[in-house]
């Protein structure tokens, strides 16, 4: 039973809590203990007035009396819709300290990223990458955490907070463990959908929760009553309390203050009284006591509603139309019926406007209490005072998102800037929301084209199936020009194509194609198509591609971004058919520009995307020039990182310099990547082609270590097993899955998978034997059963290794026909792929080059040195495949 104490009055909802407040002293201790104790994170949960925000309150005490500084923040209901607004709150304290010098010494690389949705810098001209954003926003709480230890964070209401905060909160749970910080989130049960629901409740996994707050028992309340209104307060009239208000300790003390005020007597002959006295304290009964304050009073109460927050008397006297004098008269009788308060300043928070309403509930009761017509209205007014004060359209825009939509242009320009904004900063959905908005005004006919193709950019990487439908609705209408007209069907084939709709966007660009009439635009489109029909693993590609592709190029100088798309397209193409490779090179080095990328062509340009670029770095990779290939690679790492790009982009980033160290024969490096790659790949989503590319590579990567077991750990982990996704995948899948089947003794569904990969290689013409190595892999596995199959297939691989003419086609192709030979015959192969591969920039093919003629010319200095260089490379397999020739006595 909880002890009466007159002194307990003003904690009411602290009653009955001592369990929660024990686990979270335990907690501010352990952080205070030790710096380098991991994060953690705490999740309140109760019904509205069950003590929530006291609790919060009372963790503030216990860490400021250990000496913790404390920031905190609270979602707010009509706030919802404001991108970053509760992380923002949460930071004020550090960043109102920070001149801005500092601000950008101390956050470095990240300043840029972080910086705009924070907003203590300006954005840049691109769209941010909101993965980026976030993580941006992990790291720069991760370093404040770091210089302000120990630090307690306190959300309040997390269930209203932004969509782009509670992403932030479950990211940055995610990596609790690294940052000594104790976060104690408090929540509502339910008001909360989709992806706010989503990351929220991930948050909430990934911390402990506190004990469900429950209403007071009746002896709880029967002590708050006396410690209120007086120790005679007889039982009869405590019941009542309790009864009245369910228990619930915001209720209670409210309505114990009016007990006080009305001069009510505790006794059982009053009780009677306490009904109609709840009653106004919430709902109807609330907005009936709001009217008795006067019509001017109410008008203020309804305006600082509007606002939500900042509330500033001089913004609500603009709002409500009063005058300077009238509303701070208001806004002492508000004062007075406890339904505003000022901010406590032992919240730690810098103060953001002059009041405050006393609790959300009762903020939620006035905002609902006002008359539907005079609410859209008085948002209208609001937007337009918000803009005046110079905090932007996208400070605006949620007022604007609340008004009628009435046929104004004005409206829809403002909403298109605040798209802007919004996207400038990293949130999408906020943009959306105000393009959508814009399309019901709606917008002017010369200009609505233009707001759904906006509104498709907008949504392209969120939900291209949403986009699909903007942007062929904005193809089907008059007001875009030439230029924009190309640049939607180039974003309606990329939204197809992740949308899984290759063939469709492919088609989609070729019927634009044929129906303009601008010759530039039409060779653009062409290049689009060519670009998606080869990264096609199918048959999607129109009879004839590759000759018409060759044709066109032909005539390409690489003057224009386009014609050095067509010489890029053209390049891989070849590459891919395994033509030779000095032209292949020949083709790629037309398209730089003092041997870089050319300038609307770099990863991070929407111009063309990262398809091209990636295509010009393969084609170098897999015709033995590394050294332009891993410039290439690490580009994109760095321009990704830089940009703050860290969702599937820096993923296939990653992939891709793990695939130039694989190719090197760095596979402890390339190992690294790759699994760098997976973990972002993992945020972006299963199934998508660049996840793909990060488990095939990886697979690839264990298998050349030797590292079966866990090659094969990975492959069921992560589902490598057909169906194959839409778009290529470097290195062929069906290849590398075939090798990682026969080394884990699944021989039959080892061939059939090679197999299978000879014939879609077959289909498409792809007979590059680097790139999609099934022959060599095939003539081995079926030496055995077939050796006249294995022959033939074996001399193919070296007839189109030879046409491709690079040493490390060249020297594979040796290797496999040394396998299958023996005597002196196998022999001198094996030390001509030795010579081959020796010349290749591919180090660990050279080794197992070495090892193997070690083997069959029983010479132990070969083995030693195909050791050596097997052990430089990280393959363990090969390590311990010739130590055991050696050990047996396999050399002389």
């Amino acid at each position: 039973m909880t002890e009466v104490r007159r002194t307990a009055a003003a904690s009411a909802s602290l009653w009955e809590r001592e369990e929660e407040i024990a686990t979270i002293t335990r907690a501010v201790d352990t952080l205070c203990a030790d710096r380098s104790s991991p994060g953690t994170l705490l999740v309140a949960r109760g019904e509205a007035g069950l003590g929530k925000t006291a609790l919060l309150a009372e963790t503030r005490r216990i860490a400021e009396a250990r000496g913790c500084a404390v920031w905190s923040a609270r979602g707010g209901e009509t706030l919802r819709s404001v991108p970053f607004n509760v992380v923002r709150q949460l930071l004020q304290p550090a960043l109102v300290s920070m001149l801005p010098e500092e601000a950008r010494e101390y956050l470095g690389d990240w300043y840029e990223i972080a910086g705009p949705a924070l907003g203590i810098a300006d954005p840049g001209e691109r769209q941010a990458d909101p993965q980026g954003v976030c993580d941006g926003l992990v790291a720069a709480v991760r370093r404040l955490a770091r210089r302000e230890w120990p630090l307690v964070l306190l959300i309040d209401d997390a269930h209203w907070a932004d969509q782009e905060t509670l992403r932030w909160l479950a990211a940055f749970a995610e990596r609790l463990d690294e940052t000594s910080v104790l976060v104690v989130v408090a929540r509502r049960p339910g008001d909360v959908t989709g992806d706010s629901a989503r990351h929220l409740d991930a948050a909430a996994a990934k911390g402990r929760p506190l004990a469900p707050l429950n209403a007071l028992t009746p002896d709880a309340t029967a002590g708050l009553t006396r410690a209120t209104v007086g120790d005679h307060a007889d039982a009869a009239f405590c019941r009542e309390v309790w009864a009245v208000t369910g228990g619930n300790p915001y209720e209670t003390v409210e309505l114990l203050a009016k007990v006080q005020d009305s001069e009510l007597e505790p006794v059982e002959s009053q009780a009677a009284e306490l009904r109609a006295l709840n009653q106004s304290a919430r709902g109807g009964g609330l907005v009936a006591r709001l009217e008795q304050l006067g019509v001017d009073a109410t008008r203020f109460a309804w305006a600082a509603a509007i606002l939500g927050g900042g509330i500033t008397v001089d913004m609500v006297a603009r709002l409500a139309t009063l005058d300077r004098h009238t509303a701070a008269r208001c806004a002492e009788l508000l004062y007075a019926a406890r339904i505003l308060t000022t901010p406590d300043p032992a919240a730690g928070q810098p103060a953001a406007g002059d009041l405050e309403f006393v609790h959300p509930l009762i903020a939620t009761a006035v905002y609902n209490s006002i008359p539907d017509a005079l609410c859209t209205a008085m948002h209208g007014i609001a937007a337009q005072l918000v803009a005046d004060s110079g905090l932007g359209a996208a400070a605006a825009s949620r007022h604007l998102l609340r008004v009628h939509p009435d046929d104004d242009p004005e409206v829809v320009e403002q909403l298109r800037d605040a798209a802007r904004e919004h996207l400038a900063v990293g949130a999408p959905d906020a943009a959306r929301r105000c393009l959508e908005r814009a399309l019901q005004e709606p917008p002017l006919p010369s200009t609505h084209a233009r707001v759904l193709y906006e509104l498709g950019c907008a949504t392209l990487l969120t939900a291209p199936a949403t986009t699909i439908g903007h942007l062929r609705t904005a193809l089907g209408m008059p007001g875009l020009d030439s230029d924009q007209r190309v640049n939607a069907v180039f974003r309606l084939s990329e939204a197809l194509l992740h949308n899984d709709q290759l063939e469709e966007a492919v088609r989609t660009v070729e019927a634009e194609a044929a129906r303009t009439s601008d010759p530039s635009a039409r060779l653009r489109l062409q290049a689009v198509q060519y670009m998606w029909e080869g990264i096609h693993p199918g048959e999607t590609s129109t009879p004839g591609r590759s000759a018409r592709l060759a044709e066109i190029a032909g005539t390409c100088t690489g003057r224009d971004n386009t014609e050095r798309a067509l010489l890029i397209l053209r390049g891989f193409d070849a590459m891919s058919h395994g033509e030779n490779a000095e032209e292949v090179v020949e083709l790629c080095d037309r398209t730089l520009v003092n041997g870089r990328l050319a300038p609307g062509l770099g990863w991070t340009d929407s111009e063309w995307g990262l398809e091209l670029p990636m295509m010009l770095a393969n084609c170098y990779a897999y015709a033995d020039r590394l050294d332009r290939a891993e410039a290439l690679f690490n580009e994109a790492l760095r321009a990704y990182e830089s940009a703050g790009w860290s969702g599937g982009h820096l993923a296939l980033a990653h992939t891709y310099v793990g695939l130039g160290h694989r190719r090197r024969g760095r596979l402890r490096e390339a190992e690294k990547s790759l699994r760098a790659s997976l973990r972002i790949a993992e945020r972006v989503g299963r199934g998508l082609p660049l996840y793909w590319s990060a488990v095939c590579n990886l697979i690839d990567t264990l298998l050349a270590r030797g590292h079966v077991a866990e090659a094969r750990s990975v492959a069921d982990g992560y589902g490598f097993d057909p169906p194959y996704p839409s778009t290529i995948v470097l290195p062929e899948p069906r290849s590398v899955r075939g090798r990682l089947l026969l080394a884990t003794g699944r021989t039959k569904e080892g061939i059939n998978e090679l197999e299978a990969a000879e014939k879609a290689a077959t289909t498409r013409g792809r007979h590059n034997p680097v790139v999609a190595p099934w022959a060599t892999q095939l003539a081995r596995a079926l030496a055995t059963e077939d050796p006249g199959r294995a022959a033939r297939l074996a001399s193919d691989a070296r007839r189109q290794a030879e046409r491709f003419g690079t040493d490390t086609a060249i020297g594979e192709a040796l290797r496999c026909a040394a396998a299958l030979e023996t005597g002196q015959r196998a022999v001198r192969l094996a030390a001509q792929a030795v010579t081959y591969l020796e010349a290749s920039p591919c180090q660990y093919e050279h080794a197992a080059a070495r090892v193997e003629y070690g083997i069959a010319a029983r010479s132990a200095t070969e083995l030693e040195r195909g050791m050596a260089l097997a052990d430089s490379c990280g393959a363990d397999g090969l390590v311990a495949r010739a130590r055991e020739a050696l050990e047996a006595g396999h050399a002389g």
